[in-house]
């Protein structure tokens, strides 16, 4: 599983002209899931993404995670997070999970935040959507869940 987490102190998605998701402070998660990605996988992500201390406390530093400062997260399904664009001009998604499996695990990702406490909006899965953020900072982390970068 691969994440794009951005901070933010605003964001919202768009088909077709309706607003699907929209978040105040908290993160813009774009996630991506891979072929050998399970339920576990997707728990273990919404945990790190929750916890991992990027916003910053008192003293300036990033020393707080989104459960600290009570944030929302707006979780963006993105397959292209997988594309493989080593060697030729159009990207390969080989290694991007099925639509059945994607989407099962990113509803999955988002329960898992929800139960940690986390105010989660979604944008629509398999659709056109249109992303709209305020990147705080700026502040990008990328994650892989099988520590690749």
């Amino acid at each position: 599983m691969r994440a794009v987490l951005q901070r933010v102190s605003s964001a919202r998605v768009t088909v077709e002209g309706h607003v699907t998701g929209e978040v105040g402070a908290g993160l813009m998660i774009l996630l991506g899931v891979g072929r050998e990605d399970t339920a576990v996988v997707a728990s273990a992500m919404a945990e790190k993404c929750a916890n991992l201390r990027i916003f910053e406390d008192d003293q300036g530093k990033m020393n707080r995670s989104l459960l600290d400062v009570q944030g929302s997260a707006l979780v963006v399904s993105q397959f292209t997070l997988y594309g493989d664009a080593r060697g030729q001009r159009r990207p390969s998604f080989i290694s991007a999970a099925p639509p059945e499996l994607a989407k099962s695990l990113y509803e999955e990702f988002c329960e898992a935040l929800r139960k940690l406490g986390v105010n989660v909006a979604t944008g629509i899965f398999q659709a056109m959507m249109s992303v709209e953020l305020i990147n705080e900072g700026p502040v990008t982390i990328l994650l892989d869940s099988d520590k690749t970068f």
